[in-house]
């Protein structure tokens, strides 16, 4: 018992960059401004979305999840880590790591799953247009949606477990900002062989296949795109699609690059920042990228800050109908 009871610590140490004091402070300050962005950007996207009725489609039904995902990925992380920056002892209990642990992974495998479903649902859109709204019917993205987040909490399940159960002899020591599988795996006292090659195996399978099969869509997508007559048309075809290329490109560019490379001594350091590109910066820029290269989104907001202030002009029920039924029916605000 006195064995199993020192190898499991009651408290983990999170060493993060607290070897370079001096980069404590801009790292608070760029992690508090991220953080604030990304609460505010994706809960804009969450309530427009479920407010503007032009909104209740597949695409923005997904978008609505992927926001969800962003906010609770960062929150799981990102409060512990402005704690620890600028506290002395930059700790965390064993409870709050193993939540740690398990939340940002099941949420962080959804959303490998949830891009390849939001590119499926762009490829019916532009090369099945007439099919569309009886492929993508409303059982269907519930069902693809559900599947997403199942699976990676099915995941997270696994992973979570077989990480834990590595006994770590006392060692507490996490050279990293959040507890993540890597990182503890590198404080097991045993040989972590199997366990690297299960996590290469699920990475296989959450980043590298859901990746291919994007990039397979994306290539029909483009041939459908070029067919196009209409240069309106394509180019509206071109800014939806590239935004969520560009979100695609940032989110598995760096999960790749933290999961599948082999480890060794030189890649810890930018681990912890590639890491905390796609945990920080990639949801903060979600929402901008979809919102500044997206018209429909762009015109939703303009729609609900007009209903605001029609409502502050207008108390009365009648004359407040009659002007946002104008307003909403208005080209300025399509």
């Amino acid at each position: 018992m006195n064995r199993i009871n020192e190898s499991v610590p009651q408290e983990f140490i999170l060493l993060g960059f607290s070897d370079r004091p001096w980069l404590e402070l801009p790292l608070f300050v760029v992690f508090l401004i991220s953080y604030i962005l990304t609460i505010l950007g994706n809960l804009a996207i969450i309530i427009v979305s479920r407010l503007d009725s032009k909104l209740h489609t597949p695409m923005y039904f997904f978008l609505t999840n992927l926001s969800l995902l962003d906010l609770c990925y960062t929150t799981s992380t990102v409060p512990q880590m402005l704690v620890n920056i600028r506290s002395i002892r930059k700790v965390i209990s064993y409870g709050g790591c193993v939540a740690q642990l398990f939340i940002s992974l099941a949420l962080g495998s959804t959303e490998c799953l949830l891009l390849a479903v939001m590119s499926f649902d762009r490829f019916v859109a532009i090369c099945r247009p007439l099919h569309y709204s009886v492929i993508m019917h409303q059982r269907l993205c519930l069902q693809l949606a559900a599947m997403s987040w199942v699976s990676g909490f099915s995941n997270s399940v696994l992973q979570s477990t077989l990480t834990l159960q590595m006994p770590l002899c006392g060692h507490n020591e996490v050279d990293h900002f959040f507890c993540e599988v890597p990182a503890l795996l590198r404080l097991s006292c045993v040989d972590t062989t199997a366990n690297e090659a299960e996590l290469f195996f699920i990475s296989v399978l959450f980043l590298l296949i859901p990746v291919t099969l994007i990039l397979i869509s994306y290539a029909f997508i483009v041939q459908a795109v070029l067919r196009i007559q209409s240069v309106e048309g394509r180019r509206k075809a071109f800014g939806t699609c590239g935004s969520h290329l560009i979100v695609v490109s940032l989110f598995y560019g760096t999960a790749i690059y933290m999961y599948l490379q082999p480890p060794s001594p030189a890649s810890k350091d930018r681990g912890k920042m590639v890491s905390l590109f796609y945990g920080i910066i990639t949801p903060m820029l979600n929402p901008l990228i979809y919102t500044l290269r997206n018209k429909d989104v762009k015109g939703a907001f303009k729609r609900l800050i007009a209903r605001i202030l029609l409502i502050k002009k207008y108390p009365s029920d009648r004359p407040y109908r009659t002007e946002v039924h104008k307003a909403i029916q208005s080209p300025l605000l399509l």
